[in-house]
């Protein structure tokens, strides 16, 4: 199975940019979506952004128009660019992965903390 390494959090103002990289221990060709989630203090894990292996992508409508998640396949690597960040961004962000055409993201990564100050 997939092992699933976040990078790339930190402390930003808000208006700030940050990108969040994620690496996959093995071909992320052979993973059929793989996706980004964010989880604040006392809230559930909610979705963020996603990518096929085909590239298509959907996103949460809270940050359409300011993150874009790509992917580089000769490095194995998911990347969520955010833009704009604002203070409800804050969050531990992950990266899940899934095999199947559908259901849920179920391999993660350890997550990274992402904080933004207002």
């Amino acid at each position: 199975q997939v092992q699933l390494v976040e990078s790339g959090g930190g402390l930003v103002q808000a208006g700030g940019s940050l990108r969040l990289s994620c690496a996959a221990s093995e071909s992320i060709l052979s993973i059929n979506s793989m996706g980004w989630y964010r989880q604040a203090p006392g809230k559930q894990r909610e979705f963020v952004a996603a990518i096929t292996r085909a590239g298509s992508t959907n996103y949460a409508d809270s940050v359409k128009g300011r993150f874009t998640i790509s992917r580089d396949n000769a490095k194995n690597t998911v990347y969520l660019q955010m833009n704009s960040l604002k203070p409800e961004d804050t969050a531990v962000y992950y990266c899940g992965a899934r095999y199947t055409t559908w259901g849920p993201h179920n391999y993660w990564g350890q997550g990274t903390q992402v904080t933004i100050s207002s």
